[in-house]
């Protein structure tokens, strides 16, 4: 670089030539290309000899590296360079001694932004890789494509459907184009995120030209390894196919002349279950013993056509075989697996239950649903009831609407609670964002809804990500009385909610007796982030809303 700028600063050719405002605008870029240049020096000779008279369009780029050929090409300006060619005319440059400083598109910076052919009889093309839909993605598996090979494509059209670890989400297309090679098809499975699955190109007739396209492996291709300083003479090494491992000699058996054969407990087993008589066999332990390779290397030599000593097994019946159907796992059940797991292996669960009167509830839900019938609107779940309770319960005790992290405990401002929903495809929870802001009939409106989307397997990530908390009902579609429900990362907290039951207690007067409707609730909490104390605390919270429903209303 040092000896570039050297030659522009002295040159008096260059400096009191045309091409003097040229250098003092843009003298750091035609040092940078001189040393650092696309092309090696070689080929800039090259293009010098071969470009003798350029015709530069304006709006055009020209491209005079030697793998192009000088091509002229419509994509857009991504990078600038200067180029020395030897002319005296030229339209879109400047004359300076006989050399023109042309303004052009560096091939390999476009290659790099816009993914062109790294081979030379590929045109221009853009590869379509497997997005990231969600935080958690790491792969996906493509459901049907919308567009076929051919089709011509828009900015904002949908391209194909990608089942997500969560849900099956639309992916759309980018850039104007046409499709000309699907990569993955319909019903692909585990395609790794950034893995190619389709090719656009931007010239209907450069579609043919990719129909036995194979995308280059990630990373570019392997690296090319530069050829050693001094290459020593290579000396031609005929390699050995390796040779089977000749038996080993069974050792002679230094054992006492005895009716006892002498086996580790291991080849017992081993020996038995395969019907082979340990009499015939010469064991290589201590001792002359026989271990589990010799019982291995017999079964492997085929000696078992030999009679075999009746065994144990001889006496048992057969067994019928059982039969079994294989049923693929989607990747929603996948990733909730492994959620679940990761959950129950690293946060510290406790449990805390609490029993509330649900005869308020249920009442006040009937009169809500009167209202509800002559309005028109949709009628209200006690579920509904359980979360609107839940998310003021959590405003009142916001060190329960928090999150764990190495360095900090995330206290969130808003409450927004996930409600777990059951599919033929695996376990959703949908989110009902604000609970503690929306009437009844919203937060009943909003169920429905997710769940509907749900079922359809048609939820979008903003529709099932970003809860701070988690309501899981089994009682009331179910009957489950109570159970323990597995908190749902990074939350701190779930409640499972249980069966209602009509149950006799004490009355007012003494020896009096009434029944009441009972619910039982448990709160599992990450020790991390809520206390028992503070768990205690949001139960009761709760239980208050639960037991008096008109102060939700307030």
């Amino acid at each position: 670089m040092t000896f570039a700028s050297h030659v522009f600063r002295h040159s008096k050719q260059l400096r009191n030539g045309n091409a003097s405002g040229l250098l003092r605008q843009d003298h750091a870029v035609l040092v940078r290309w001189f040393t650092h240049g696309t092309c090696s020096v070689a080929s800039k000779g090259d293009d010098v000899l071969k470009n003798r008279q350029i015709n530069n369009v304006v709006g055009e780029n020209v491209c005079l590296c030697k793998s192009c050929s000088g091509s002229v090409s419509s994509t857009p300006m991504l990078t600038r360079g200067y180029r020395a060619v030897n002319s005296t005319k030229v339209q879109n440059g400047l004359a300076a001694s006989g050399m023109v400083f042309s303004r052009v598109i560096s091939c390999s910076d476009a290659q790099l932004r816009r993914r062109f052919a790294t081979k030379s009889d590929l045109p221009p093309h853009q590869e379509l890789g497997m997005p990231s839909l969600s935080p958690t993605m790491t792969e996906g598996n493509i459901a049907r494509w919308l567009k076929k090979e051919g089709d011509q494509v828009a900015p904002g059209e949908v391209l194909c459907e990608v089942e997500t670890d969560k849900a099956t989400v639309e992916m759309e297309c980018m850039e104007e184009g046409y499709l000309a090679k699907i990569i993955h098809g319909d019903g692909a499975k585990e395609i790794k995120v950034g893995e190619v699955i389709a090719i656009t190109v931007e010239d209907k007739d450069d579609i043919e030209k990719f129909k036995d396209y194979k995308p280059e492996a990630s990373g570019g291709g392997a690296p090319q390894t530069p050829p050693a300083e001094s290459a020593p003479a290579k000396e031609e090494v005929v390699e050995k196919s390796p040779s089977p491992p000749e038996p080993k000699p069974a050792k002679p058996s230094t054992a006492p002349p005895t009716d006892r054969v002498f086996a580790s407990p291991l080849a017992r087993i081993l020996a038995e279950d395969n019907n082979v008589p340990l009499s015939s066999i010469k064991g290589t332990g201590p001792d002359g013993s026989i271990v589990k390779a010799d019982i291995e290397e017999y079964l492997a030599s085929g000696k078992k056509d030999l009679p075999a000593a009746p065994s144990k097994a001889d006496s048992k019946a057969p067994v019928s075989a059982i039969n079994y159907t294989d049923i693929p796992n989607s990747q929603i059940r996948k990733v909730t697996a492994s959620r679940l797991l990761m959950s129950k292996q690293t946060i510290p669960h406790y449990y805390l239950t609490v029993d509330t009167c649900v005869d308020k509830l249920t009442k006040l839900r009937a009169e809500l649903n009167a209202l509800q019938e002559a309005s028109g609107g949709k009628k209200i779940s006690i579920n509904d009831l359980v979360i609107k309770a839940a998310a003021l319960a959590l405003r009142k005790v916001p060190q329960c609407n928090s999150s764990w992290t190495n360095d900090y405990i995330r206290q969130f401002h808003e409450v927004h609670i996930n409600v777990a929903v059951q599919t033929d495809n695996g376990l959703f929870v949908p989110v009902v964002r604000d609970a503690d802001k929306k009437g009844l009939s919203a937060i009943s409106e909003d169920v429905k809804n997710l769940a509907k989307k749900a079922r359809e397997n048609s939820l979008k990530p903003a529709e099932y990500e970003g809860g701070t908390f988690t309501v899981s009902n089994l009682g009331g579609p179910f009957g489950v009385k109570q159970f323990c429900a597995i908190i749902n990362p990074p939350q701190a907290g779930i409640l499972a909610v249980g069966s209602a039951e009509k149950r006799v207690i004490p009355g007012s007067a003494a020896g009096e007796f009434k029944f009441a409707s009972y619910m039982s609730v448990t709160l599992s909490c990450d020790h991390r982030v809520i206390d028992g104390a503070i768990g205690a605390e949001w139960l009761k919270a709760f239980k208050g809303y639960i037991e008096n429903p008109e102060t939700m209303l307030l």
